[in-house]
């Protein structure tokens, strides 16, 4: 599988890592001379330092016919641009991206990006959860019926504060795929405790997603009186 991961800093750095781990071919863009030669030099892999929403930036990184282009700008129309010029002029099979601002997401979409997510770890862990092509695009092929993403900060009331996630007792097609805490991520196990001001990424099917947000901020039933 071949893929581009285009911008981004900390989300970049860890995906990165994540995808040489399962031995994929990757082509990594980034604007910032600095973080380049720091990914570079971690990854021990060749960054090519340039603003990846240039079509002479893509045609150096020679991409034609990649699998997937990720990209984790901090800028919401780079990443569009990106994307599009990927899709269109590279030929590029599948084009992610995250935005800052989630209004984009729809918007986006319409626009002929194949998925767009509003947190950039978000796309790490869809990733690491595709062992084989086939699988990836079913992954990143799904609709806006087929599943919703929301990021829940927990409450120092929430029910389910200080507690593990084995004990919470989420709708059957609901999964909180990744916790921050205190600003570090970690991808979650049973195990995990989930603290006051973590932020939880939630995955579910549409119908279900309401129920599951409401079950991850409802408060202590005790100070319910």
């Amino acid at each position: 599988m071949n893929i581009v991961v285009a911008g981004g800093r900390e989300e970049a750095d860890f995906l990165i890592g994540s995808l040489l781990s399962k031995k994929i071919k990757l082509k990594v863009i980034n604007n910032d001379a600095n973080y380049s030669k720091y990914l570079s030099e971690k990854h021990n892999i060749s960054v090519l330092n340039g603003d990846p929403s240039k079509e002479y930036i893509l045609e150096d990184a020679d991409i034609l016919d990649y699998d997937v282009l990720v990209a984790l700008d901090s800028s919401d129309a780079d990443n569009f641009v990106t994307c599009q010029i990927a899709k269109k002029r590279f030929r590029v099979k599948k084009v992610v991206c995250t935005v800052a601002n989630p209004a984009n997401v729809d918007v986006f979409k319409k626009l002929g990006i194949n998925n767009v997510i509003s947190s950039a770890y978000s796309v790490a862990r869809l990733l690491e959860q595709a062992t084989t092509l086939e699988n990836l695009v079913n992954t990143l092929s799904a609709e806006d019926e087929a599943f919703s993403m929301s990021e829940i900060i927990i409450e120092a009331d929430a029910y389910y504060a200080g507690k593990q996630l084995k004990e919470v007792k989420l709708p059957s097609k609901a999964r909180i795929t990744c916790v921050i805490h205190k600003g570090k991520m970690v991808i979650p196990t049973g195990q995990t405790v989930i603290y006051a001001e973590d932020k939880v990424l939630l995955l579910s099917s549409k119908e279900c997603h309401k129920e599951a947000i409401e079950c991850l901020s409802g408060v202590r039933k005790n100070d319910k009186k």
